[in-house]
């Protein structure tokens, strides 16, 4: 583990209670790379003078452009937070803080002290960390923020053809120096034992998946991401979530493929005992992002992931100066070694299919359920409007001539979504495919498709009473912001078209009567 200096600038203390300070109340905190100063409605962040190998902060040039660099990338996606970078000038007794881009020159050569980046402050109850704790982040929460990371990404500039971003070789580099860092963490010989099991894993899985690294570099999957995409770096602001303290200190870190940044907060949500939110994200960020032929990389990344942050943890052990401190500091350290080694586990796999006409509450309870098994959901509505190129939840209507519901339009949707189904089975995960699956036909594409990948398969068949449904179409219609674009016309040609399941069908099915509370720890048994 690199050495770490942590003798605070003599300027630092005066600047929060000196003669000069920032104001009365104002107070320092560090992490184990920031000192930040909050006062009043600011927050200042002042970079140590540290060299950790992947992050370098020696000079006092290399802060400044570290500030600058902070202040770029955050303003992407929290411009109201981020607003300046400052200098702090001299004398060290009373410093004083200038907006760089009002400093002359003359100063900047004789007086600077050194660099900083002022933030507008916001409550640490705000913090998605803190809203988890508190049981106040919402799946609407989630959803909210898949959907803004999907676009966020889709923004996001995209690594030039040719550059070792994102990388196979540089990726799989990335991961080994974090391994190298561990190994210099005096551990109990039962992590070590997983480290070296993780070593091992980690080496097999980077030569088996390189090619597709390679694959994805170059069709641009690579982008200029967040990079530290956990809950400590998400707020609520108005009521909705932002992401700000993107890594500044390394292009490499931060130009990634968009699949390991998802992959930190999937992992971060697991690693504090809610898979289920992990998941809801997950596939809230696919709906979103429509990139199932990542998957495959995903529990490379979220290994990875887990790693980084045992790794953060033995920094922190590095430098605690307390016994609390090393002691809290081990017992992560080992819960995320524990963690990777679980993640790095191979997963059962199954096909189900969420049957039912609109209204019945498949995707409803689909949902919950992906959620709470960990599966991938993959919805008609949302791949049908794919296929076209419309946004899960805008109107398809004039959009495409002849609409985009004719039979051929369907059939097309239905061989999509088989052919998905395959990408994510094949990828290692288990998934659920949502569609009113009416007709026979459809239904047998994907009971050949489990028997053709050797997975079981279950038919969950979804229905309420015919005034329920009705309701509850009206009630979708009103509420708009949904993927269905199902009318009660709609609806009543469905109920005259279904195709009742046949007796092979039957032996496949769960009958699930969304009109009463749906138990399904009852009706289907957790399987792996």
């Amino acid at each position: 583990m690199p050495d770490t200096d942590l003798t605070s600038p003599p300027w630092l203390a005066p600047l929060w209670h000196g003669p000069t300070a920032l104001g009365a109340g104002a107070q320092c905190l560090q992490t184990h790379i920031s000192w930040v100063v909050l006062a009043g409605g600011h927050a200042y962040k002042f970079k140590k003078p540290l060299n950790l190998g992947f992050l370098d902060f020696s000079t006092l040039a290399q802060r400044r452009a570290a500030c600058l660099e902070e202040l770029r990338i955050n303003r992407r996606t929290a411009p109201g937070i981020y607003e300046a970078v400052v200098a702090v000038l001299a004398p060290a007794q009373a410093p004083r803080l200038v907006p760089l881009e009002q400093l002359e020159q003359s100063r900047q050569d004789n007086e600077v002290l050194d660099y900083g980046v002022q933030m507008q402050r916001f409550a640490d109850d705000q913090l998605l960390a803190r809203q988890l704790d508190a049981g106040t982040l919402t799946t609407a929460h989630l959803d909210a923020l898949a959907q803004q990371v999907a676009q966020f990404h889709a923004s996001a500039a995209v690594a030039p053809e040719g550059s070792d971003r994102g990388s196979a070789a540089l990726v799989r580099q990335q991961a080994q120096a974090n391994l190298d860092a561990l190994a210099c963490v005096p551990l109990p010989e039962a992590d070590r034992a997983t480290l070296a099991d993780l070593q091992r894993w980690t080496r097999h899985e980077g030569e088996r998946l390189a090619p597709l690294m390679a694959r994805r570099q170059a069709s641009g999957c690579v982008r200029e991401c967040h990079g530290d995409l956990h809950l400590g770096n998400l707020v609520l602001i108005d009521g909705q979530p932002q992401l700000f303290d993107a890594i500044e200190f390394s292009e490499a870190l931060r130009w990634i493929d968009t699949v390991a940044d998802i992959a930190f907060l999937a992992m971060d949500l697991q690693a504090r005992g809610r898979p289920d939110l992990a998941w809801r994200f997950l596939n809230a960020w696919l709906e979103h992002s429509g990139d199932v032929s990542g998957l495959a990389l995903l529990p490379w990344y979220l290994v990875y992931r887990a790693l980084v942050r045992a790794m953060v943890a033995g920094l922190r052990l590095a430098q605690a100066q307390d016994e609390a401190t090393r002691t809290d500091s081990q017992a992560q350290l080992q819960r995320y070694l524990a963690l990777a080694r679980q993640l790095s586990q191979p997963r059962p796999r199954w096909l189900w299919l969420a049957h039912g006409v609109s209204g019945s509450g498949k995707s409803r309870h689909g949902a919950r359920l992906a959620a709470e098994r960990g599966v991938v959901c993959l919805r008609a509505d949302v791949e049908r409007k794919r296929l076209f190129g419309i946004a899960p939840t805008a109107t398809s209507a004039g959009v495409v001539p002849g609409g985009i519901y004719t039979p051929d339009a369907t059939q097309r949707t239905y061989d999509h979504l088989t052919a998905l189904a395959a990408q994510v089975l094949q990828a290692g995960f288990p998934v659920l495919v949502d569609a009113t699956f009416l007709a026979r036909a459809h239904r047998a594409q994907f009971v050949a498709l489990a028997a053709q990948q050797q997975v079981p398969c279950c038919i969950l068949s979804f229905d309420a009473p015919p005034d329920v449904l009705r309701a509850r179409v009206e009630h979708r219609l009103r509420k708009g912001g949904n993927a269905s674009e199902a009318t009660l016309q709609v609806l009543q040609s469905q109920l005259q078209r279904r195709e009742p399941l046949d007796a092979t069908e039957q032996a496949l099915a769960i009958a699930v009567d969304t009109s009463q509370s749906v138990d399904w720890a009852a009706l289907l048994p957790a399987t792996g």
